[in-house]
């Protein structure tokens, strides 16, 4: 859960808008006692105990309670309470209170082909929350093609991705309610002007109007849209339409923000502008994804990155770490993908300004 900004003054925008997770249902688990003996049923599983001991087996969970101790087993998952203190472990995870979120994004066994050409190949990849992470790589690395595959805009060959917790093809809808893509090749409504747009996409995401209109406001305002806010899309230039496209990602506040090269042709005004929006953004707990072959952009930005080249990741993690001894991220990458060495074009001894 992300309840603001932390330590950041400003205008309030990102962060603004508290996340409540499931909509803000609650989950109300029922207990009832009789006497000594309670008798519960959960999921056509029953758990009962009287005068302090039980050992009922279902399926092979086990729930043994002795001495005020209890210990329930199911499928290798380990439940033990003693003394109101409850501790529970599956896989070696601490599912107790100070267990953390779900990674930002978690990928296994991702492979995506496209007739003879392997375009993704067995990406294994998880990403933490809460972080501004890089994916970097040559054009051709399969950087685009692997985030349509996260953001469920294109479907796997084979492997299994989870944004915040949820499979992206199981579980969908939970998953686009929770993040925000800014695709490359953006198409929008350009018969739309800016307002409107915005306008479209919150109410598409089930936010009240007076909620959209204050965001939009906003957004637009910091974006510096406010003064093409009545605008035709179609007229807006590459920066602009970039912009609008950040505020129609962000508009929901989502957990985690996608952003295919973000920065592909757009002024140094407009950059910097959207390096600050999503500079606040990640301050406020979210998580940032963004493809990128410009490494000076990476390194000055992000603290987290992955290498990708010809389908694969070559290294990932804290940018120091993966930067390494290197002087700077565009060595370390030269390095990794094995382009240190090339050819410089010096065969070329006739090309220059001198005569023909």
């Amino acid at each position: 859960m992300r309840t603001g900004s932390r330590g950041r003054a400003g205008p309030p925008i990102v962060g603004l808008f508290p996340y409540h997770g499931d909509n803000g249902r609650r989950h109300d688990m029922p207990d009832q006692a009789s006497g000594q003996a309670s008798d519960r049923t959960v999921d056509g599983v029953a758990d009962r105990t009287a005068d302090g001991a039980a050992d009922p087996t279902v399926d092979g969970a086990t729930d043994r309670t002795a001495g005020g101790v209890s210990e329930q087993t199911v499928d290798g998952a380990t439940d033990r309470t003693a003394g109101g203190v409850s501790e529970q472990t599956a896989d070696g995870v601490d599912g107790g209170p100070e267990a953390g979120p779900p990674p930002a994004v978690r990928v296994e066994g991702l492979w995506k082909r496209f007739g003879e050409q392997v375009a993704v190949a067995g990406v294994d990849l998880t990403l933490p929350t809460g972080r501004f992470i890089g994916l970097v790589g040559p054009n051709g690395a399969g950087k685009t093609t692997t985030l349509s595959m996260i953001t469920g805009l294109l479907r796997p060959d084979q492997g299994r991705i989870e944004v915040a917790g949820h499979d992206v093809w199981k579980d969908p809808v939970e998953v686009k309610a929770r993040i925000g893509v800014l695709p490359e090749g953006l198409r929008l409504f350009e018969r739309l002007s800016g307002g409107e747009l915005l306008a479209y996409t919150g109410r598409l995401r089930g936010l009240p109007g007076q909620e959209v209109d204050k965001r939009a406001a906003q957004l637009l305002d910091v974006l510096d849209l406010a003064g093409a806010r009545h605008k035709l899309v179609v007229d807006y230039s590459t920066g602009m339409r970039k912009k609008i496209g950040l505020a129609a990602a962000l508009l929901h506040n989502p957990q985690v923000l996608f952003l295919d090269e973000p920065f592909e042709g757009v002024d140094p005004v407009s950059a910097q502008t959207i390096r600050g929006v999503l500079e606040r953004y990640t301050a406020s707990g979210a998580t940032v994804v963004f493809s990128s072959h410009v490494m000076e952009l990476v390194e000055s930005l992000c603290d987290w990155v992955a290498v990708m080249a010809a389908g694969r990741i070559r290294a990932h993690g804290p940018l120091s770490e993966v930067r390494g001894a290197a002087g700077s991220l565009q060595d370390a990458f030269l390095e990794l993908v094995g382009a240190h060495g090339r050819d410089t074009g010096d065969a070329l001894d006739w090309l220059g300004g001198g005569a023909r």
